[in-house]
């Protein structure tokens, strides 16, 4: 009966955001979509501490790591359709935010020309969060009005040209994928007077592991090699960098003046 039941279901795509890396920070929608999938197509960038709520669901890794894919994008599109039609309900787990940079639309739109259902349940996107687990506003009134989230890298592997753009203006430059391009990335805001404007680089943003490295555009090659990051990693450009240093100093003040005050009382 359960099997003649899982057959009559309808084929349907659910395209979800994972969030960044913490698995405390995916939404309530997300497990209880996850709780429900026949099928969890998860991609490298995704907590597999997060798997765990997909109990009855055929799990498959369709993610690239290092530079390997295990499956190209033509195939998952395939996949999704051929899982969703023998299983049910397909769940494409994606880091971050599926529209930001996820190709979650593209996937959408082919499941549906499929004669699928779809659906999208939003995820915390990394360009906000991440730099904001380290102290770092994308906005700030007197520093910044505005931010760009770029994508470092095109599909035609080159430097994407909002880049140069955004080089140009006031705003706080939030860069995805752009770690092979950071050389270029730095002679743009040279040149356009800007050697010393603060740049964070964060590795692994909001896990255990995650790494950072703050700099300025002159210095931050020397400090990438020192530190060693590297992918996967988020480059944030603008004054609004400095906001971390100067929490870290405040924070550093309040614990001693709150250090002082207990051992005045302990007295």
């Amino acid at each position: 009966m359960a099997n003649h039941l899982q057959h009559i279901k309808k084929p349907k795509l659910t395209v979800v955001g994972a969030g960044p890396g913490d698995v405390e920070l995916i939404t309530l929608k997300a497990i209880r979509t996850l709780e429900n999938a026949d099928v969890v197509l998860y991609d490298a960038l995704v907590n597999e501490e997060l798997l765990g709520y997909a109990k009855n669901a055929e799990l498959i890794f369709v993610g690239k790591r290092k530079g390997c894919y295990a499956y190209q994008q033509e195939q998952i599109n395939e996949l999704i359709v051929s899982r969703a039609k023998s299983n049910g309900h397909v769940v494409r787990l994606k880091g971050g935010d599926p529209f930001v940079f996820g190709r979650g639309s593209e996937e959408m739109e082919y499941a549906a020309s499929h004669g699928l259902q779809v659906a999208m349940v939003p995820g915390i996107s990394s360009s906000l969060s991440v730099p904001a687990y380290q102290n770092i506003p994308v906005t700030k009134r007197g520093s910044s009005e505005s931010f760009w989230v770029i994508t470092g890298t095109t599909k035609e592997h080159k430097l994407s040209t909002d880049v140069a753009l955004a080089a140009k203006s006031s705003a706080t430059v939030v860069i995805l994928m752009g770690m092979s391009k950071l050389p270029q990335i730095v002679e743009l805001f040279k040149s356009e007077g800007k050697s010393e404007l603060p740049i964070a680089i964060i590795q692994n943003g909001t896990r255990k592991n995650e790494k950072i490295g703050v700099a300025t555009i002159d210095t931050i090659v020397d400090v990438v090699e020192k530190e060693n990051l590297s992918n996967p990693a988020i480059i944030i450009i603008g004054e609004v960098v400095r906001h971390r240093e100067a929490l870290a100093v405040a924070t550093h003040k309040f614990a001693e003046e709150h250090v002082s005050f207990v051992e005045v009382n302990k007295a």
